[in-house]
C-alpha cells in the first residue's frame, strides 16, 4: 500500500467532526491543537511513539480529575512541562 497516512488540516477538523458527532461531544471537549501540540512536545522531549501514549494519560488524567476543558489544559500542560526536561 503506497497512499499517504498524512491527513491534511481539512481531514483532521472532519475526523474530528465525526468523533464529536459519534459520541456526543462538545467542539470544547476535542482541543484539536492543544492534543497537536502535546504530541510535539512529546515527540521532539521524549520519542516520537511516546506521544499518543501521552495523549492518552492526558485523557485519562483529566478524566479523572473531573473532565472539564480547564482539566484537560491542565493534564496537558503538566505532561507537556515534563516532556520539555525530560533527560532519559
Amino acid at each position: 500500500m503506497t497512499e499517504s497516512r498524512t491527513l491534511p488540516p481539512e481531514a483532521l477538523d472532519a475526523w474530528a467532526a465525526s468523533l464529536r458527532e459519534h459520541f456526543g461531544l462538545a467542539p470544547d471537549d476535542l482541543p484539536v491543537a492543544l492534543i497537536l501540540d502535546l504530541a510535539r512536545d512529546v515527540a521532539q522531549g521524549v520519542a516520537r511513539p511516546a506521544a499518543p501514549f501521552s495523549a492518552f494519560v492526558a485523557g485519562l488524567v483529566a478524566g479523572r480529575a473531573g473532565g472539564t476543558p480547564a482539566d484537560v489544559e491542565a493534564a496537558v500542560a503538566a505532561i507537556s512541562e515534563l516532556a520539555k526536561k525530560w533527560d532519559a
